[in-house]
C-alpha cells in the first residue's frame, strides 16, 4: 500500500513545524554525514526520491548539478517545493516511489533522504534505481536505522522517575510493517535488518562504497544537552552506492 499521510492537513501541519522543516539541511542533525557520502555533482543528472520540500534538490543545483527531478507522492510537498524553488533546472514529479519508470541510464545520482523505510518492496526499487543510473552512478540513501524501526513504539524505556533507562530492542528479525506514531499519527513504516539493507543493494547489483551510522556533532552536544542521549542508539542508517 502505497501511504499518502503527508495530504492529510493535520499530519501536513505537524510535519511543516518540524526544525528540519523550517530550517532545511542546515537543521537536520545527520545533513552533514550525509553530505560527505554525497559525490561530485557538477554536471550530473539527478534523481532525487522522497523529495518534500526540495531541500536536496535545490542543493543538488547549488553544486552545479545540470538537471534534477524531484518525485514524491504528496501534492502538499510538492506545492510548498514549487514554491520554494525558481529554477528551470529542477522538474518536480508527483508519483509514488515504487511507480518510478525512467529510461536506462537517464540519471548520474540517485538520492533518498528518510524515506525507503515507508516502502513495502525495497528489492523491486533497487532494480528500478539500478536500471535508470548510468553506469558508474551513485545511489545515496538514508532510512531510520532499524534499531530504532524494530519496535514499533520507537520510544526508549523509562524509569520510575521518567529517566531514560535504554533503547529497547525487540523483534529485530521480523521484518514486516510497525505501526508507529509519528507527529500524532499512526503510521506505517516497514523495518528491515542492517543486512538485509545491504544485501538487496549488493543483491541489485550495486557495490557498497561506504556505510554511516550518523552521530551528534561535538557542536550539537555542547550547544544541546539533549543531544547526549542520541550517543547511546543510532537513529539514521545511511549506505552509499554505485552501479559498476
Amino acid at each position: 500500500m502505497k501511504q499518502n499521510k503527508y495530504d492529510d492537513s493535520d499530519f501536513f501541519a505537524n510535519y511543516s513545524r518540524m526544525p528540519r522543516s523550517v530550517g532545511g539541511l542546515n537543521a537536520a542533525g545527520e545533513w552533514q554525514e550525509l553530505r560527505a557520502m554525497l559525490p561530485e555533482l557538477h554536471d550530473k543528472r539527478v534523481l532525487d526520491l522522497g523529495c518534500g520540500f526540495g531541500w536536496h534538490c535545490r542543493y543538488a543545483r547549488e553544486q552545479q548539478a545540470r538537471s534534477v527531478v524531484g518525485v514524491d507522492l504528496s501534492g502538499n510537498m510538492l506545492e510548498r517545493a514549487r514554491a520554494m524553488t525558481d529554477d528551470p533546472g529542477i522538474r518536480y514529479m508527483q508519483l509514488a516511489i515504487e511507480d518510478i519508470d525512467f529510461s536506462a541510464g537517464e540519471f548520474d545520482v540517485v538520492i533518498s533522504s528518510l524515506a525507503l523505510h515507508y516502502i513495502e518492496r525495497l528489492d523491486i526499487l533497487c532494480r528500478r534505481i539500478y536500471h535508470c543510473l548510468a553506469p558508474g552512478g551513485a545511489f545515496v540513501l538514508s532510512v531510520e536505522h532499524p534499531v530504532f524501526t524494530a519496535l514499533s513504539s520507537q520510544d526508549w524505556h523509562y524509569g520510575p522517575q521518567g529517566e531514560k533507562l535504554h533503547w529497547p530492542v525487540d523483534g529485530y528479525h521480523q521484518e514486516d510493517s510497525r505501526q508507529a506514531r509519528f507527529l500524532d499519527h499512526d503510521v506505517i513504516k516497514y523495518h528491515r535488518t542492517v543486512a538485509t539493507y545491504m544485501n538487496t543493494l549488493i543483491a541489485s547489483g550495486f557495490s557498497i562504497r561506504s556505510v554511516a551510522e550518523p552521530k551528534p556533532t561535538q557542536e550539537m552536544l555542547e550547544t544541546n544537552p539533549d543531544m547526549r542521549d542520541e550517543m547511546r542508539r543510532p537513529i539514521f542508517l545511511m549506505i552509499s552506492a554505485v552501479r559498476e
